[in-house]
């Protein structure tokens, strides 16, 4: 049986983009979703547009400060009691220079954001999911097309997505004996306002600049819900999304 809505859901990066458009089909399948992320004012602006201020909870939080992140959780559990889908969502990239050329402190704050974070997240929701009752919940990772293969110049992020991949698979086995499933969705060229860019062209792996295909946001929203709608005796370990004209396959 598939899981009815009603769910408790936590989505990070729910401000723009990939998040708010998944926390928006959460919330009109009628799902509970706490909203996080660093801007209060965006935040605001999704709750708003799904019109359901009653079942969104707006937090701002950095998902790379620990202490931030506790206090998401803590008041995610005050307002809703559980917590049965955790959506990690959040990322950031790093300029697009050569390696060589990277500061050490730009590549820690793409660790500290697309790893860390998601450990500090995930952590958490392992922690009640483990505890709540009945047990169990549903942990899904945005992963990126950048966990199979990487952009020109892109060492930071695709380190940090194909790391994700090593803990989807971890977290993955260690929750199976605690009714906790844990997949990953590698997205490709979304339509959002980070890759209004590619309208505009893009570095790919021969040198050139080309122009790359993008494909509507919502249906990365309709996977996630597909995913998080299983009943938690099945899972989907590993999904890829993408634009169906994007050079990915074949790319190289």
């Amino acid at each position: 049986m598939v899981d009815r809505p009603g769910k408790i859901v936590l989505v990070t990066g729910a401000g723009s983009g990939i998040g708010r458009a998944v926390a928006l089909a959460f919330l009109a399948q009628g799902d509970s979703v706490v909203l996080a992320g660093r801007r209060e004012a965006a935040l605001a602006e999704t709750a708003e547009i799904a019109d359901a201020r009653e079942r969104a909870l707006i937090h701002p939080a950095d998902v790379a400060d620990e202490a931030q992140v506790t206090a998401l959780f803590d008041a995610a559990i005050a307002r809703f009691g559980r917590l049965d889908v955790l959506f990690n969502n959040a990322g950031r990239g790093a300029p697009p220079v050569p390696l060589e050329d990277l500061s050490v402190a730009a590549w820690r704050a793409v660790v500290d954001v697309n790893l860390t974070g998601v450990f500090l997240c995930t952590q958490h929701a392992v922690r009640q999911m483990k505890a709540q009752s009945p047990r169990g919940g549903r942990i899904i990772n945005n992963g990126s097309i950048s966990a199979h293969a990487p952009r020109p110049n892109s060492a930071p992020y695709t380190a940090t997505k194909h790391a994700i991949t090593g803990l989807t698979r971890s977290v993955a086995l260690d929750g199976r004996a605690f009714d906790i499933a844990c997949g990953q969705i590698d997205i490709g060229n979304a339509a959002t306002p980070l890759t209004a860019r590619m309208s505009q062209g893009v570095p790919q792996a021969d040198g050139r600049i080309a122009v790359e295909p993008v494909m509507d946001v919502q249906g990365v929203a309709d996977a996630v819900l597909m995913m998080a709608n299983l009943p938690l005796s099945a899972n989907v370990p590993f999904i890829t999304v993408m634009a169906t004209a994007m050079p990915y396959i074949g790319r190289g």
